[in-house]
């Protein structure tokens, strides 16, 4: 993780680490959500959403009764 500098007035800091102590946080995790917001979704995420939207819209199934494998025949290797 890198670490980041950053030129704040005094007096903006000192009402954030308030406001940050009042919802029982940190100045640091506030800025890190912001910017994660800011930022977007990383790639690893959106490829994950895109594929869960693929999949929701897939006609695919398993059939009205769905599969119905036992684990020994799952795992039968033609004895």
């Amino acid at each position: 993780m890198a670490n980041l500098t950053l030129s704040i007035d005094d007096d903006l800091l000192r009402r954030a680490r308030i406001r940050a102590l009042e919802r029982d946080t940190s100045v640091n995790s506030v800025v890190r959500e912001f910017l994660e917001e800011y930022a977007g979704k990383s790639p690893a995420e959106e490829g994950m959403r895109q594929f869960l939207e693929v999949a929701a819209r897939s006609q695919a199934s398993s059939g009205p009764g769905g599969r119905s494998w036992t684990r020994d025949e799952l795992y039968d290797r033609g004895r």
